[in-house]
């Protein structure tokens, strides 16, 4: 089984399920991924990790 961490410890949100809206949805900004999986929206811890998400898969992140 693939290593799938958890990015948003305060809603348990996984690694898998942000990469998932970015490409389905295709999110271009944190705000965008905030708004469709709800990670990075309670202490913002997380928010850098899915800075480099978007980087990862779009090669940019829109502000």
């Amino acid at each position: 089984m693939e290593y799938d961490p958890v990015i948003c410890t305060c809603l348990e949100i996984k690694q898998s399920e942000i990469e998932k809206a970015i490409r389905d949805k295709h999110l271009k900004t944190i705000e965008e991924v905030q708004n469709e999986t709800q990670a990075g929206t309670v202490c913002g811890a997380c928010v850098d990790d899915i800075f480099l998400l978007l980087e990862k898969i779009n090669g940019k992140v829109e502000l």
